[in-house]
This record gives C-alpha cells, sequence and structure tokens, in this order.
C-alpha cells in the first residue's frame, strides 16, 4: 500500500537553491524568488498543491530534482511522479480524482438483499455464506459496516 509522504517545512527562510526559498508561517507555506517577490503560497497540509508547485518548479527549470528532495526530505520516485502527472495533465491533473469509481464486486444489491432476509429468518451467517456462496468474512463485514443487520438475541 502506497504511503503518504509529509514534505518537512522549517519555520525560518529555507532556501532550495540560489534563486528560491520557501517560509512556513501561520500555518501557510510561502515561496520566494531570491529573498523579495513571493511567487505562491499553499497551506502546510495541501500536499496535492505542494506536488504541483514543485512539479512545476522542476519543468520551468527553477529547481532541480535533488534540490527539491535535499530540501524537503522527499523520495527521487515521488517527484517523478508528479512530473509525469504535471507534463501529462497539467495543474489540473493533481487536483481531479482520477480514482475509478468502486463499485461492489460481491455483496451487490441483490444479494445484500437476500442475505438480509435470510439474517431475518434468524438463520447463522455460515449458513448464510454457504447458501449464498459467499465468504463468511464478507458477511461479517457488512454487519460490522452497518450494510446488513443481524437479529439480536435481545430484541427477541
Amino acid at each position: 500500500m502506497p504511503q503518504a509522504f509529509f514534505p518537512i517545512f522549517s519555520s525560518s527562510v529555507v532556501h532550495i537553491n540560489a534563486n528560491l526559498a520557501f517560509k512556513k508561517e501561520d500555518g501557510r507555506i510561502y515561496y520566494f524568488n531570491g529573498h523579495e517577490y513571493p511567487l505562491f503560497s499553499h497551506e502546510e497540509d495541501d500536499i496535492q498543491t505542494f506536488k504541483m508547485i514543485m512539479s512545476q518548479f522542476y519543468v520551468n527549470g527553477i529547481a532541480k530534482q535533488s534540490e527539491i528532495v535535499r530540501t524537503f526530505g522527499m523520495p527521487p520516485i515521488a517527484i517523478k511522479r508528479a512530473v509525469k502527472l504535471f507534463r501529462e495533465q497539467g495543474p489540473s491533473g493533481f487536483f481531479t480524482n482520477n480514482q475509478p469509481e468502486r463499485k461492489p464486486r460481491v455483496l451487490k444489491p441483490e444479494v445484500l438483499s437476500e442475505a438480509q432476509k435470510l439474517l431475518d429468518e434468524d438463520k447463522d451467517v455460515g449458513i448464510v455464506s454457504k447458501q449464498l456462496g459467499l465468504k463468511k468474512d464478507t458477511l461479517h463485514k457488512a454487519i460490522r459496516d452497518g450494510r446488513l443487520k443481524k437479529k439480536s438475541v435481545a430484541s427477541e
């Protein structure tokens, strides 16, 4: 499972290279051209915007990959992936949901209703799983998540 990385932001002005620096102030990160001109800012915990601006700095030749890696403690592969996304989709690529919508594979609505009907008849989860050809763990998870309700002894 991929791990989220969080860049290291110092509270004082930190130079990325001779022409580019950043400063953290009041929960925001400010990027400066030299010491004078603020180029960009974003919230400290806004990782997508951080990746976007680092990619833009790299693609535009403002900062080298090694400078970004050294300054923020980023893994080099994270920069490479962000740069690839920036080159293929531009800045908007960082803010669109590229994940396909997940749909249930096993517990589709018709299977859920059948399982609930059997559970309402006070059948054991093991019996329901065999009748429907499902794993017991799948039904137990659906019960824990609240997608299925098991008849409780106290309600009788």
